[in-house]
């Protein structure tokens, strides 16, 4: 072998060379972009319409969690509580260790302003009194806490005060917070106050008024941000609970024990919008090709790169449904793989859109017969399934029998004005239904 076949060989092995530690970059470019890492203990993201979690690690073991304990004190306290009432401060809140308001003994403030203070500046006096005004004590608001973490099946989680300072039986799970967070984000008060960046509230005892400023930075550094809570012990270390909302789909983000949390989040929020975008399945109204039945609901899901390939629908219809169909048997309306009921493309061939069929139910019931119907015009729901896995269901009913989509009460005194109709107990709840129903205007 001469020394010019030699030198080729060299010559062609190290372009060889250069092109594959070239490609090495762009392999690992794709597969970054394809996950997502953190620099968090344990970490979770989930989107808020669907609650399906997207990205989980370590998602379901049980850690401290600080301040994050707030986001489950707000909820349980807006929903058990009247937000206009005035919570005074006891002993056990005045002068609490950590992060403070700095509220007087015996200083009153409406539950409303102090649920701003308690998630703007995580006051943990502001918690005790919290606690204690809704629960009737520390214990008994404890109870409340933990009913809600049952009732929401959070398995890794468990509450031994309402402000998060470290304490024996005192942890939740990244997963935990996640789904506690989106089920909270549903709820109008409590969403209105975790997204406000600064909040004046009313000072009786100075000349000057509160003005607190959202620790969460996050409503500042990443476009959309909307939420939720920072927390911080010298255990847990730092903890951040986040969320944004872009293009119509509101996603959380949460790490557990993370020094790069800021940064973090950015990235976990990013993987979410841009590999999980929410997809509408199925609009209100629908009609179901093959039957006289339209949806009750619209329904959407966040979707991976693939998966719309794999959405399969299943009709299934109630006797009444079946015998007037023919006898068929349920789920003869089953849609095979890679099938959907959505709009646009990829729709199944069991459901299009129609229009004109949101009639009233009364209306509706008496123009197809149906005035002794039990149902009320509901004849089955669709199952949708990704792969084996149920994603979700939507009812069907007959046209013209659809329920209102938001009761006429709920459109008039919406959440803004909710407050003004507090249901706490059942002599509340009839005093506002008499307040509501004298109610003149607009």
């Amino acid at each position: 072998m001469n020394m010019k076949t030699l030198t080729r060989k060299s010559m062609l092995s190290l372009l060889l060379c250069v092109l594959l530690l070239a490609l090495v970059p762009v392999s690992a470019v794709l597969a970054e972009n394809r996950s997502i890492s953190t620099h968090a203990r344990a970490a979770a993201l989930i989107d808020v319409t669907s609650g399906r979690i997207l990205y989980s690690s370590r998602g379901d073991e049980p850690m401290l969690i600080a301040s994050l304990t707030k986001i489950m004190t707000a909820l349980v306290a807006i929903e058990n509580g009247d937000i206009t009432s005035k919570v005074k401060v006891g002993k056990n809140a005045f002068a609490k260790e950590g992060s403070s308001l700095y509220l007087k003994l015996g200083e009153e403030m409406t539950l409303k302003d102090m649920l701003y203070g308690l998630m703007l500046r995580s006051g943990n006096d502001a918690a005790t009194a919290i606690a204690e005004h809704v629960g009737g004590s520390e214990q008994g608001f404890l109870y409340l806490m933990n009913t809600k973490a049952q009732e929401l099946n959070l398995k890794n989680t468990h509450f031994a005060n309402p402000h998060g300072l470290d304490a024996e039986g005192h942890f939740s799970s990244a997963n935990d917070l996640a789904v506690l967070t989106a089920y909270a984000m549903h709820n109008p008060v409590f969403k209105e106050i975790v997204a406000t960046k600064e909040k004046t509230a009313d000072n009786p005892y100075e000349k000057w008024d509160y003005k607190w400023s959202n620790k969460n930075k996050m409503l500042r550094l990443y476009e959309g941000a909307d939420g939720v809570k920072t927390g911080y012990t010298k255990k847990a270390l730092r903890c951040l609970v986040s969320s944004a909302t872009r293009d119509g789909q509101q996603l959380v983000a949460v790490t557990l024990n993370d020094g790069n949390d800021w940064n973090d989040h950015s990235s976990l929020l990013d993987f979410g919008f841009n590999h999980y975008p929410l997809k509408t399945l199925v609009e209100r109204g629908e009609a179901v090709k093959g039957y006289s039945l339209v949806t009750g609901k619209a329904f959407a899901y966040p979707l991976g790169q693939g998966e719309e390939a794999r959405l399969v629908n299943k009709l299934v219809l109630n006797a009444d449904a079946q015998a007037a169909a023919g006898g068929g048997a349920a789920g003869t309306g089953s849609a095979g793989a890679g099938s959907s009921v959505s709009a646009g493309a990829g729709r199944s061939s069991s459901a299009a859109k129609t229009g004109g069929s949101e009639g009233g139910s009364s209306t509706g019931a008496k123009a197809n017969g149906n005035e002794g119907d039990v149902n009320f015009g509901l004849r089955g729901v669709i199952i949708l399934q990704l792969g084996d896995q149920e994603i979700g269901r939507v009812p069907v009913y007959t046209p013209g029998q659809l329920p209102p989509e938001t009761s006429p009460y709920v459109k008039k005194y919406n959440a803004a004005s909710a407050s003004a109709y507090p249901a706490g107990n059942w002599l509340q709840a009839f005093g506002s239904a008499l307040r509501a129903l004298f109610q003149t205007g607009e």
